[in-house]
């Protein structure tokens, strides 16, 4: 039992905000975003982004939408350095793309930091010094002079070296790290020295961010510093003001809501809220939020499964099933009643009026999504549903969006059978489902070789019962099963790839997991093989895939595809 906190910690006293306006409010326009995916989010990371996952994500956040991107802390390490060399370098900067760098207030790290951003179209440089109590005392043992100091000098020194650089647009961004447990006068001092020492106008803004670098409070009491500095910063009209709301006390989404409603401008963030100890405020959550108010944020998730595999990808993270609007589950009703009145709010909805069903705050197909009632089988069993039988009784344990698919065929079995449905029928069920489909692709067997760096396959199929013999090479087998598919006019997209042992023993057979997309970009779907070796179950899977999701065969013959190398014929 927690003991004795009255005698451990002690409140956070209130601000001095007797006419306190945010209350008041409702949000009507999106901020501006700016995503730190690739800085806080990446440094959070047990093992950080290379440089190809870091480019793929930069690239996935361009096409969401985001004109800002804080893409590195470049005098950290070299990679960082040259990851925002090779943005510049390569051209993969858009023109209405802004890349930001963070740095440190001291000499030596913001001269390294703006020589990264040599040759930039524009840049923001984001600075930053801890400005409370406990940081002045016992980190650093400087006086409250000394602190201002210290971020003066350093915007006035970037200031200098981006005059020496008149071919970039420069922003300066400014943090005073551990704002919400400061005092609200020295920030505010602070920041309005740093204003000056910029030179900022109405057109040559400054950002001043002001962060719960840890969550020390309520959200109201963050609303209340954003709104006390909103209306006391000398310069407003010359200033961007910005919010970095950690989740410490989990209420991050809440704090910025509530801190846009009090004056600020822009909002910092991850897609998915990963960051340093509990993350950074969740972008997609706060988007949607608004989209479900009727405000557009700006921002494009409307193929949310999408960006949520990218995310998974680089950051190789799960995200939770129960996440708001992404996780695997949010749009799936297990509960008889919940079933029932979405079932009735779906009748209900009409076109023309505003959504209201019951449950559901967002239509799912807004999202790229669709809703999942779940059948629970387990009224005899007394153990589970679908997925703990199949994992008990045969060992197959399926990944959340196969539980969710396969519980749709489940589903129609039970309603045509009006009965109960044992382990038994459920795992023919899956069989017939996943294993037993032989048209229009059958495999047969593979061949694996060397093909230079890359692994080379010959792939023995039956197509619509003609044997076939196809060939291709990639980057390990699964790929190179891809491109020999190709030479037939199947072009696989595969979303997600899992693999797990079946049982403990050293016989076990392997069972693999492949989600495809469908023809011309329609829903996702699973694959499944099963095999004593792994890559056989693979390849299997990817068979499976192809077949339920309605891939076709091109008319032409596999031998004037040319998917063949050294004289192999790419045909039997």
């Amino acid at each position: 039992m927690l003991k004795h906190p009255e005698t451990k910690y002690r409140p956070f006293p209130p601000v001095a905000l007797t006419d306190r306006q945010w209350p008041s409010r409702t949000i009507n326009k999106p901020p501006v975003w700016m995503s730190t995916d690739l800085r806080d989010g990446n440094q959070s990371l047990f093992e950080p982004m290379d440089a190809e996952r870091k480019l793929r994500m930069f690239r996935m956040l361009c096409d969401i939408g985001f004109k800002e991107i804080e893409v590195a802390f470049p005098s950290a390490s070299a990679t960082d350095f040259n990851f925002v060399r090779m943005l510049i370098e390569s051209g993969h900067i858009p023109q209405d793309v802004t890349i930001e760098v963070l740095t440190q207030a001291r000499e030596h790290l913001i001269r390294r930091t703006m020589e990264s951003l040599r040759g930039a179209r524009r840049a923001i440089v984001h600075v930053y010094n801890p400005v409370s109590k406990v940081f002045r005392d016992v980190v650093f043992g400087m006086s409250r002079a000394e602190v201002m100091n210290m971020a003066v000098s350093a915007v006035q020194l970037i200031r200098q070296l981006a005059d020496e650089q008149p071919e970039t647009e420069w922003m300066l961004e400014y943090s005073p790290e551990t704002f919400t447990a400061a005092e609200l006068d020295f920030s505010l001092e602070i920041c309005n020295a740093v204003t000056e020492a910029w030179g900022a106008t109405p057109d040559d803004k400054v950002i001043i961010n002001l962060p719960t670098t840890v969550e020390v409070a309520t959200p109201n009491v963050y609303a209340d510093q954003i709104e006390w500095m909103h209306r006391n910063l000398e310069w407003r009209d010359s200033i961007v003001l910005s919010l970095h709301t950690h989740n410490d006390r989990g209420t991050a989404v809440a704090s910025a809501e509530l801190g846009l409603m009090a004056g600020a401008d822009r909002v910092e963030g991850c897609l998915f809220g990963n960051g340093e100890r509990t993350g950074n405020v969740d972008i997609v959550t706060l988007a949607l939020n608004l989209y479900t108010q009727g405000v557009d944020p700006g921002l494009d998730f409307s193929d949310i499964n999408a960006v949520a595999r990218t995310v998974e990808y680089c950051n190789q993270l799960p995200i939770h099933p129960r996440h708001p609007y992404v996780g695997d589950l949010v749009f799936t009703a297990f509960s008889g009643s919940h079933q029932d009145a979405i079932k009735k709010g779906f009748a209900a909805q009409r076109p023309d009026s505003f959504w209201s069903v019951p449950y559901l705050p967002v239509d799912p197909k807004d999202l790229g999504r669709n809703y999942d009632s779940v059948i629970r089988v387990n009224s005899q069993s007394g153990k589970g549903g679908i997925a703990y039988l199949l994992e008990e009784e045969y060992g197959v344990v399926m990944p959340r969006r196969l539980q969710i698919e396969f519980s749709g065929v489940v589903q129609q079995h039970a309603d045509a059978s009006g009965g109960e449905i044992n382990a038994a029928e459920i795992w023919k069920l899956f069989s017939m489902t996943y294993f037993d489909i032989a048209e229009p692709v059958c495999y047969r067997d593979h061949h694996l070789f060397e093909h230079g760096t890359a692994q080379g396959i010959r792939l023995n199929v039956e197509i619509c019962g003609t044997p076939h013999l196809l060939v291709g090479a990639g980057n390990g087998p699964i790929d190179a099963a891809i491109h020999a598919l190709q030479g037939i006019g199947i072009n696989v997209q595969v979303r997600s790839y899992e693999e797990r042992s079946m049982s403990a023993s050293g016989e076990a057979n392997a069972c693999a997991f492949m989600e495809v997309l469908g023809p011309d970009g329609g829903s996702d779907c699973y694959g499944v093989g099963m095999d004593s070796n792994i890559v056989t179950a693979s390849i299997k899977a990817l068979v499976s895939g192809v077949n339920r999701a309605g891939l076709s065969v091109s008319g032409e013959s596999p031998a004037t595809r040319g998917a063949a190398w050294d004289g192999e014929a790419a045909v039997a």
